[in-house]
């Protein structure tokens, strides 16, 4: 691919990151973004030339991003963004559906008055990223709104299940953050849990976390169905 694709921007600069870190982060946000599709090949050559790094970097951002499902190897072709899987969405959706209402409640039945604020900056956050059509925002503050779920009722086994699902998460939501009229219903829906855990209503929390996640769910499953008409 060519820089003018408006992958230019990936290139990495030098700060107190390691250059393996750099590369890393700048190629998950590409693919993340959608300036590489499910399915594209991942050249290393273009890709040195693209992040600024040796092809030693590459391999290693690569099978680094194997690890976290964002890349596969196909014989013959070699790396390619990982195609999308409506039965691995399915599951990741249960579980994250499961532990999200778990923590919606017990959020709800906490005395901890840092809580609300905490989710309400977060949703603030998203909402910010909507208006200025900043999904890399979007996702970076979705994923905050998440981490402060959990994490203010010590659910942190539960936020470390979750996190080792966050890449891919992240790269449904990259699909479904960009349907129409999801830029209202979703921070609506986040706002609901918000809403009940003001409340301290633990059974209208686990239900609202549980529809937002249904929702997500039946959005990302319908765009894998038009996929596989396509």
């Amino acid at each position: 691919m060519d820089d003018d694709t408006g992958l230019s921007g990936m290139k990495v600069e030098r700060p107190n990151k390691t250059l393996r870190e750099l590369a890393l982060g700048n190629l998950r946000k590409a693919i993340l973004d959608g300036l590489f599709k499910p399915g594209d090949r991942l050249v290393e050559r273009e890709l040195c030339e693209q992040l600024g790094v040796s092809r030693t970097i590459v391999r290693e951002v690569l099978r680094h991003l194997e690890s976290e499902g964002l890349v596969s190897v196909q014989l013959g072709k070699g790396p390619i963004v990982a195609p999308l899987d409506s039965d691995v969405a399915q599951q990741i959706y249960e579980v994250r559906g499961a532990l999200e209402a778990m923590a919606a409640r017990l959020c709800a039945e906490s005395d901890d008055p840092t809580i609300v604020p905490a989710l309400e900056a977060a949703l603030a956050g998203i909402r910010e990223g909507y208006t200025g059509n900043d999904h890399g925002q979007v996702l970076a503050s979705t994923s905050e709104f998440y981490r402060v779920l959990f994490t203010k009722v010590n659910r942190h086994v539960a936020w470390d299940i979750v996190n080792m699902l966050t890449v891919r998460i992240n790269h449904l939501r990259s699909m479904t953050i960009r349907t129409d009229n999801r830029e209202v219903e979703g921070p609506a829906q986040m706002a609901a849990i918000i809403d009940a855990i003001r409340a301290r209503d633990g059974l209208r929390a686990y239900r609202v976390a549980t529809e937002h996640v249904a929702s997500a769910a039946e959005i990302a499953m319908q765009i894998f169905a038009d996929l596989k008409q396509s």
